[in-house]
This record gives C-alpha cells, structure tokens and sequence, in this order.
C-alpha cells in the first residue's frame, strides 16, 4: 500500500443484484436463439440392448470428490463446531470494515512505531491478528498541524519520544482505508477521541447533564509514566497527573507502581470546554485512594525506629516514606553514607507534625543502598 494516500479506499466488487454484460449476438443469428449442436454435441447414438442393465437394478455412478476444504472440521464432541483460523479471520476482517463504513470504534494495544522510506512516523497496532497502521499525525491529539522542516526537528523528536513511551499502551481509533487485497488497514486515533469526547463531555442525558463531569470518578487508562509523572487518557482526553496527585504518601518513582497499560481510578477535577477542538481537563488519583498519611501517622510513637525508603532531597531535606505508610523528614544523617533516592534506610522519630503530617527526625544508618 504506498504511504502517499494513507486511506485508501476499498476496491469496487460487483454486487450480487448486478449482472455482467453479456456479448452481443452474432451477425445473422436470431436473439435468443441456439445455435445448431456441433457433431461433438450431438446426441449420442442409443447403447444396444446388451449393453443395457436389468430392469429394476440401477445404474453405478462415479463416487464424487470432496476436498479438504469442503468438509467441516471433525470434532470428537458429536455436533460440536470449531471455529477454523480462516473463519476466525473473517470475523475479524468483517469488523474493520464495519468500523470502515459506520465509524465504529475499535480498541487495540500499541505494539510497534515505525517510520516509512519517506521519513513518516507511523504507529502499529496489531489488532486480533491484522496489522493496523496509523499516521503520527492522526495518534498524537493536537490542534494545529503539525510542522515539518529542520527548524522543528526537535519537536518532531519529541513527538517521537512521546509515541515511543506510549508502547503497550491500550488506544481506540477507528478505520480510514482499508485494502482487501492486500489486507492492509489504516487507521486514526484522533477521530475516535474526537467521537468520545462528543459523547461524554459535550453531548448531555435528558437532565441536560453530560456522563462527565467536574467531580466524578472514572476510569482512564495509563498511557505514559516517569518517576514523577502519570499520563492517562480518559475518555478521549489526555491529562497528565503529577506524583504529589497520585498518593497521599510521598512517592519516590511512580513507576514503581504503575505501568503503560494499566487502568486506574481518576477524579476528574476541572473541564475546560471553551474550544471542543482542545478540550482539557485535570484529575488526581490521591483523592480517590481512602488510606491517607494522617492516618498512618497514627502509628508512629516519639523516639522509636521505623525503616523506609528515601523518596526526594533537596536542600538538606530528605524526604521519606515509612513503610507503615506514615511520611517523613529528616535533616540529619547519623550515617556517613549520604542518603540517595530509594535508599532503605533507618528513621528515629523525634517529633510528630500533625498539622502538616509528617513525622520529623533523624536518619541513623543507611540499611541498603539503591544502586
């Protein structure tokens, strides 16, 4: 399929209410009548009486030939029926072309990216066997067009970087072309969030109130994740979560928890819907989780011990999460190993802060270091 028209459209077939044209009658013949039987046509001279069968006995026939692909599949489970990989295929094919003509939404993993002899960046996704290719620019949701020449070079690599770290990653997208032929199928993600958010942001019930709104919890999906970053896609809109909105207690690297893929439970905090185009939204995980550190802090008792793992420092400050839930500071480290990021390490309490919650002291020992 060549990457100049990325949505090629279906061959025509002839349907099955259509005749073909048939020739026109020869010169000097009649229109609708035979033509006289050739010597070979002609009927063949009646068989002599010996060579006749008995009255009443019939006469044998040729036994008829089936192929392979004629008979069903032979199940040990009378009347059973097994679906073969070729029909499981048609299945599968009579789906993207119902997507193709209605618009359907269909839902795929993001399993390879990919870029043409042209230099264009495509997204592939293999779905139920049939290899889904989709442009960059109809992946990645964004207003304007986006650019090309060496002055965006560094926005196009970023924008790479991006459909990189979205691999594995669960996505919608609905079919544009479509090649019978040489089953090749081409798709776009950004028509199918266009659909969704038409359907849950700006269309409303018979209340006049839409299924999403500012406040209520959802589902998303994971779609991108850093040490202190979740990006996720709800409903047709990306939003992206920062580590102090994902927990209550102090994170050291989100991606010790989430991963690409993963469905999570998001409140959905604000809406912006002043252009449909670039609809946005804000939402947090912290909110939903019951558990919060105040609570943990109930744990902890003055002068007493406690292990956990060094989530930040930053100017003298090191921060910690126990691991009975409960968040922490230090200033000063008994150890003369200098704490780092993800370090076991020991926590002796000295003061318990209940107004902003945390537990306040002093690191006594580095238990295991994160190398």
């Amino acid at each position: 399929m060549s990457m100049n028209n990325p949505f090629p459209q279906e061959a025509e077939t002839l349907r099955p209410d259509q005749e073909p044209d048939l020739p026109a009658s020869a010169p000097g013949s009649l229109e609708g009548s035979p033509e006289p039987p050739s010597p070979a046509q002609a009927d063949p001279p009646p068989l002599a009486e010996e060579t006749l069968p008995p009255a009443g006995r019939a006469v044998p026939r040729a036994p008829e030939t089936r192929t392979s692909q004629d008979a069903p599949v032979l199940t040990i489970d009378a009347g059973d029926h097994v679906e073969t990989q070729w029909e499981r295929d048609e299945l599968v094919w009579h789906a993207l072309r119902t997507s193709h003509i209605t618009g359907r939404i269909l839902t795929g993993t993001l399993d390879g990216v990919e870029r043409t002899e042209s230099g264009m960046t495509i997204a592939v996704v293999i779905y139920q066997g049939f290899r889904v290719a989709i442009p960059l620019k109809e992946m990645l949701f964004q207003p304007e067009p986006i650019p090309h020449g060496a002055e965006h070079r560094a926005l196009v690599e970023r924008q790479n970087r991006i459909l990189a770290s979205m691999l594995g990653a669960e996505i919608d997208f609905i079919v544009r072309g479509l090649d019978k032929n040489t089953r090749s199928v081409v798709a776009s993600r950004r028509a199918a969030m266009l659909r969704k958010r038409q359907t849950f942001y700006l269309d409303t019930d018979d209340n006049g109130r839409p299924l999403i709104y500012e406040g209520r919890v959802v589902q998303a999906r994971v779609v991108g994740v850093t040490d202190k970053l979740l990006r996720v896609e709800v409903f047709g809109v990306e939003c992206a979560i920062l580590a102090r909105d994902l927990s209550d207690a102090w994170m050291g690297d989100a991606r010790d928890t989430y991963s690409v893929g993963d469905r999570v439970l998001v409140r959905v905090r604000t809406i912006d819907k002043s252009d449909p185009n670039s609809l946005s939204i804000t939402a947090d995980v912290r909110s939903v989780s019951g558990a919060t550190s105040r609570d943990a802090l109930k744990q902890c008792s003055l002068q007493c011990r406690y292990a956990g793992q060094v989530t930040d420092a930053r100017n003298g400050v090191i921060y910690i999460r126990l691991h009975n839930g409960a968040n922490a500071i230090a200033h000063t480290c008994l150890d003369r190993r200098l704490p780092g990021r993800r370090d076991e390490v020991s926590f002796a309490v000295t003061r318990l802060d209940q107004e902003r919650g945390v537990a306040v002291g002093i690191i006594t020992r580095v238990i295991k270091q994160h190398l």
